[in-house]
């Protein structure tokens, strides 16, 4: 699938006699990552990743969840450059942290209540590596967002109703803030893209190190 081409939010521009901008490729099939992405005018397409992504809860014990995190998006976003072989490939993983337990997409509705109350009335952190690769070369950026997330008390029928929806069972922590779980959120302190999955203030950051700025008006014309 291959994304609209947008124009900057800045403005249309005359495109310079500059070398060819790399293709963009988003290894995740996660239409919230490939929204936000299109949200910033680049130009993509999408492949997503084939390494198996393990649901549920993960005990950290003494391992840095942000590390994690990042070696996983490097991880998903290599073995898509592999296949693709040219391009900037972009990869990205989200987990919810709290109490020193990583929380993945919800593996079922019985799961996905059961992570919604230990998260109810209680402040976690959302974590998302993002990796860019380029195919060509190699050459890997890797950066990590993290987000305070302020849950409001809720108890069990309520929670039990938002998982009926549908709505959490994709989701990493089992809730979406951009959806229905926005009603479960009390504040936030941080990056709002990042709890949605694609932290966008770091993704320009890599971008830019590989001579992409989301300011440049040439690239409306790619």
């Amino acid at each position: 699938m291959r994304a609209e081409r947008r124009t900057p939010p800045c403005g249309p521009g005359t495109r310079s006699a500059e070398k060819p901008t790399a293709e963009i490729i988003l290894a995740s099939a996660s239409p919230r990552r490939a929204a936000l992405l299109a949200q910033i005018g680049f130009p993509f397409r999408v492949h997503p990743s084939a390494l198996n992504e393990a649901g549920g809860p993960v005990h950290l014990g003494d391992k840095a969840p942000e590390a994690l995190a990042c070696r996983l998006a490097r991880a998903k976003a290599e073995e898509v450059a592999a296949r693709v072989g040219r391009g900037l490939v972009i990869g990205a993983d989200t987990s919810v942290v709290c109490d020193g337990i990583a929380y993945g997409k919800p593996r079922d509705a019985e799961e996905a209540q059961a992570v919604l109350l230990r998260l109810a009335g209680r402040t976690h952190q959302v974590i998302t590596g993002v990796a860019v690769v380029e195919a060509e070369t190699g050459r890997a950026e890797v950066a990590v967002a993290v987000t305070q997330v302020r849950m409001r008390a809720f108890d069990a029928a309520e929670a039990a109703a938002y998982v009926a929806t549908g709505e959490p069972l994709d989701k990493a922590g089992a809730y979406a803030i951009q959806g229905c779980g926005a009603l479960l959120v009390e504040g936030i302190e941080g990056d709002y893209s990042n709890v949605v999955g694609l932290p966008l203030i770091m993704l320009a950051t890599l971008l830019r190190r590989f001579g992409l700025d989301v300011w440049d008006p040439a690239r409306a014309q790619l």
